[in-house]
């Protein structure tokens, strides 16, 4: 046990060493590029890596890791759309996969910072606070999207007392919590338990935030996160093109020209994907159980967002097109264009800062990147940093001006009750619909 013990230690003291000095932490890219000669390739242990490596071993550094980020981005991309035909199961299947690896890594990093080899207890409630989190958050989904399940008496029993079967697991981690605080180290201990927690609220909260978008349609997901892609590439060529004027001084590769360049190409972008997404039923319907088939359906009708809309055109375009003899007074147009625009906005001004907060921790903390697991990109976390800030606002944004409420999910709700309960229900809507006028008593129309 001792010797499994001292392999651990030195194995956790070989990450340390890739911590970068105070100088090199200023003058590190924010992007996962590597200097020349201090390749996170030759620092990786990952056998793909080495072999890439020596078979590109005539090229400089700068170049052997271009071409490596080219092969495993263009991997990433089809490996994507392949998960994206298997369906939405299967994305959020990606989701969880990529939520405990960016979670990994973080708590690997506090292990490894704070000294934490002397508290086995860490990594362990660590995970357990993250299985904790999960089951809350997965469970109201699928009582929120899946309810109509409840009919299965196992699920009817954690459906019914879901919330107090999550709290009872919280706080039986704060007991076991409390029995391995170990003398000369509270304030460690303390630090820790703050570090999971702010690590699950900003990992495993947007992640679930993540699938209820992939819920409410597939377009909810691959708009987003193909606008932070596309801005992520077009401000890095324009700012290598074009670049002159410093954007921020925590990263002083970017720059105002690759910034405005990013923007534009982004909001182009994101209208010309959304009107290809838009033409199909697959990407633009919420996922939804259907009892007659007894399997999941994305058969709806469309949202009004996803209908086509006649807008009267602003008065100061009316005059300038009649100055020009052209009879333009409407257009019409998807809705859903309209809003590509506001989260392409979004993503090019907002969804950076993203990126910035990321390498403003990797700084704080001296690394470079949060692991080596994709060669030439760094960890999951350093792929997905602006993705979450972009996916939570894609839900906010969608609960506050697209959603409207879902006659299945409320029936999922009613049929959640006892059944005298729902008869109480069904007697005090066919009440209130005769009293409007809405329903006739004699013939029950």
């Amino acid at each position: 046990m001792a010797d499994i013990r001292q392999r651990k230690i030195r194995s956790l003291e070989e990450i340390k060493e890739k911590t970068l000095s105070e100088d090199e932490a200023e003058d590190m890219p924010v992007a996962p590029d590597l200097k020349a000669g201090k390749t996170s390739l030759a620092q990786a242990s990952d056998e793909t890596t080495e072999v890439l490596d020596s078979a590109l071993k005539d090229l400089t550094p700068r170049w052997r890791n271009w071409v490596i980020r080219g092969i495993f981005t263009w991997v990433m991309i089809f490996s994507f759309c392949f998960i994206i035909y298997m369906g939405p199961l299967a994305l959020v299947l990606l989701i969880f996969a990529i939520q405990i690896k960016c979670y990994h890594e973080i708590i690997t990093i506090g292990y490894v910072v704070y000294k934490s080899y002397e508290l086995p207890w860490f990594r362990t409630l660590s995970w357990y606070f993250l299985f904790t989190s999960n089951y809350f958050f997965y469970g109201e989904s699928m009582t929120e999207y899946f309810g109509v399940l409840s009919h299965i008496k196992f699920w009817h029993y954690f459906v019914s007392y879901h919330r107090f079967i999550s709290f009872s697991l919280y706080v039986g981690g704060i007991v076991a919590f409390v029995f391995s605080l170990v003398k000369k180290h509270y304030l460690k201990q303390f630090t820790l338990f703050g570090w999971t927690h702010v690590t699950l609220l900003l990992v495993v909260t947007q992640s679930h935030l993540i699938i209820q978008n992939v819920f409410e349609g597939l377009i909810w997901l691959l708009v987003p996160v193909s606008m932070i892609i596309c801005n992520d590439i077009m401000a890095y060529m324009f700012g290598f093109f074009f670049g002159k004027t410093p954007l921020i001084k925590l990263s002083p590769k970017k720059t105002w020209e690759g910034f405005i360049g990013g923007a534009i190409s982004t909001i182009i972008f994101g209208i010309m994907l959304s009107y290809v997404l838009v033409q199909f039923d697959f990407f633009v319907c919420p996922i939804h159980y259907d009892e007659e088939k007894e399997a999941l359906s994305m058969d709806c009708e469309r949202n009004p967002v996803f209908h086509i809309t006649e807008f009267n055109l602003p008065e100061t375009l009316q005059g300038f097109f009649s100055l020009i003899r052209i009879p333009w007074t409407t257009v019409k147009i998807y809705p859903f264009l309209l809003h590509s625009v506001s989260m392409s906005i979004f993503a090019s001004v907002i969804g950076p800062f993203g990126g910035f907060f990321a390498s403003g921790f990797k700084r704080a903390f001296k690394i470079k990147d949060f692991g080596d697991i994709i060669p030439g990109h760094g960890g999951i976390m350093d792929r997905f940093d602006c993705q979450f800030l972009m996916a939570t606002f894609v839900h906010v944004y969608h609960f506050s001006f697209i959603r409207i409420p879902n006659p299945q999910k409320l029936l999922q709700s009613v049929f959640l009750l006892k059944p005298e309960e729902q008869l109480h229900v069904f007697h005090l809507l066919r009440e209130r619909l005769i009293n409007r006028g809405l329903l006739n008593i004699t013939t029950g129309l």
